[in-house]
């Protein structure tokens, strides 16, 4: 974070990079041919199919908070006298031409060089000032830091909380269509409200390119529809898991998703519970998640699901840990 985020890398997946040469590509889009704006509007909806089943893979690193806490403090800045040297030395290598000379022009531009210089000085002032501001930001924030750090070693709830609104795990997932709320029930265990809003975050048509090159666009059948939105859900799951095991020293994590329900009683939707999982620190870490299917990988833990091909989800009742 120049604070959280200084402390380890953001991993980069390739639907991530390829979105961003989409959104370049955007730009010009109205510039494009017919058949280059039918390939564009193709690649784009691949591409958003590739972000929402590859949500899982995406982590950052593990947070070492111990060495948070010891980092040494920032060196102060030394005031810096660049731009004066640099006009201090034009006027020191001045030397009078005969043409200034024979036009009286000598003392003129040995006055401006002069002037340059002392221009020069306050611009150094205001450059040390701004620097000398922002390294005691710096510093303020390395002492928020490591005075999170300090509770999170010694399993302070508060300072898990800041952690998570500083570092802002879930932002990826929030960008797709999803919220999250969380409590920190015990240095041990978190507990994850996920808002899901695949229903409309999944096409509900598919663009393809036709052989002659043009654009096909046809509704996304049924079973296609829940199966993506079924393996987004669970793949949003394991990534709100696997960020909080990289930001903090838990060991469970529980999350229960909601979704849109159709109550038949009244005829109204309702959001109810779709999906609740209680995932251990020990089993996640021996996963592949390059490889794994999300929507698969539930089976290693204690769930409840309701889902149906072609129909998608019903309402569960959320995971209660312990047992």
């Amino acid at each position: 974070m120049r604070h959280i985020n200084a402390a380890y890398n953001r991993a980069e997946r390739t639907e991530r990079r390829r979105q961003r040469e989409l959104e370049k590509q955007q730009k010009l889009y109205t510039e494009m041919q017919e058949q280059e704006k039918a390939v564009y509007e193709a690649q784009l909806f691949e591409n958003h199919i590739g972000l929402l089943l590859s949500v899982h893979k995406e982590c950052d690193e593990v947070c070492d908070w111990a060495k948070i806490q010891n980092a040494p403090m920032l060196e102060k800045p030394k005031p810096s006298s660049e731009h004066e040297m640099k006009a201090q030395a034009e006027l020191d290598g001045f030397k009078v031409s005969l043409k200034d000379k024979l036009l009286g022009k000598a003392e003129s531009k040995r006055n401006e060089l002069l002037t340059n210089v002392e221009a020069a000085k306050k611009r150094d002032e205001l450059d040390n000032k701004k620097i000398l501001e922002d390294y005691r930001k710096e510093c303020a924030d390395v002492d928020r830091l490591k005075e999170i750090a300090r509770g999170i070693l010694a399993g302070d709830i508060k300072s898990y909380i800041d952690a998570i609104k500083e570092a802002k795990p879930f932002s990826d997932i929030s960008g797709l269509g999803s919220f999250i709320n969380f409590s920190v029930e015990n240095p041990a265990l978190i507990k994850v409200t996920l808002h899901a809003n695949g229903e409309h975050v999944v096409p509900s048509e598919v663009k393809s390119i036709t052989k002659s090159g043009k654009l096909s666009v046809k509704p996304m059948p049924k079973s296609k529809f829940y199966d993506t939105y079924q393996d987004y859900v669970c793949g949003c799951v394991f990534r709100v898991a696997r960020e909080l095991f990289a930001l903090l020293p838990i060991e469970t994590v529980i999350v229960t998703t909601m979704g849109n329900i159709l109550n038949t009683q009244t005829g109204h939707m309702e959001e109810r519970p779709i999906l609740s999982v209680a995932i251990p620190k020990a089993t996640i870490d021996k996963l592949n998640f390059e490889t794994l299917d999300p929507s698969d990988a539930l089976s290693n833990f204690v769930h409840n699901m309701g889902f149906k091909k072609g129909k998608g989800f019903n309402a569960v009742e959320p995971v209660i840990f312990p047992p």
